[in-house]
């Protein structure tokens, strides 16, 4: 069975944000991510975690409000996503995070892609044990980001050619961009590190999108040491709305008795 995380940004906001990793073990979740730790120290963050893996963190966006949604693939921002990029590594350092999605900005054309690459490819020479994410986003959730289709990204991946870096699905996002998630698994199952799940057409609690949560944990099993992590809005409380969780990890029980 698969380990899970739950996204401390979007689940128990019910909380402070220190106070979810626990909320998040006591609930079932074997670790947690974070999109953007930064507004927390490391040593707040250790205390918060308790020993509490970390599955996933972003680099920093730059300023949100302002429309920044990272650099790595716009052409002038070099130094501003190398910052970030270090900034990211050594959070991810200090913390254990097994993986760090890159967040490629609003940009598009040759010129951004050839700056991605670049910038990809030096990111990794950094941190040469830390393994990278790349995320195709939605147009509709995130207007103008330059990474918005899983085979361009799949192409990406293939062009650097570097195994610490790789594909992470999110089945929302899939969904939203190619229409049927489990054929988007298919195409790139090379390529993923990294899992997120979302319901799907609402983004409220897991299922749906064309690949059920029974499939999508066994072909995740296969893998090795690839997370799924719930990143959705919950309906009402995140509490309330975990049975997808209970089901999955009774599910895996039964499995393992079974296989015992």
């Amino acid at each position: 069975m698969p380990n899970f995380a739950a996204n401390l940004t979007h689940l128990f906001t019910e909380v402070p944000m220190l106070d979810r990793p626990d909320w998040a073990r006591r609930s079932g979740f074997d670790g947690v991510e974070v999109l953007f730790p930064y507004d927390h120290s490391v040593a707040d963050w250790e205390r918060a975690l308790g020993g509490m893996p970390l599955a996933l963190i972003n680099t920093p966006p730059g300023d949100w409000a302002s429309g920044d949604r990272g650099f790595a693939a716009r052409p002038g921002y070099e130094a501003a996503f190398r910052d970030s990029f270090l900034r990211a590594a050594d959070y991810a350092s200090r913390l254990g995070a097994a993986r760090i999605h890159v967040m490629a900005g609003v940009a598009k054309g040759p010129q951004a892609e050839a700056t991605y690459v670049e910038n990809l490819t030096w990111a990794a020479a950094q941190a040469p044990e830390q393994r990278i994410c790349l995320e195709p986003l939605n147009p509709d959730d995130m207007p103008g980001y330059f990474l918005n289709d899983y085979d361009q990204a799949g192409r990406i991946l293939d062009d650097i050619g570097n195994p610490m870096i790789g594909l992470q699905f999110d089945l929302w996002h899939a969904a939203r961009l190619h229409g049927d998630a489990a054929l988007v698994w298919a195409d790139h199952l090379d390529h993923i590190n990294h899992v997120q799940i979302a319901g799907f057409p609402t983004r409220n609690e897991p299922g749906g999108g064309g690949f059920s949560l029974p499939a999508l944990c066994d072909a995740v099993d296969a893998l090795d040491g690839v997370w799924i992590a719930a990143e959705y809005r919950p309906a009402k409380g995140t509490a309330q709305g975990l049975g997808w969780l209970a089901a999955l990890k009774s599910r895996g029980a039964l499995i393992g008795g079974q296989a015992g």
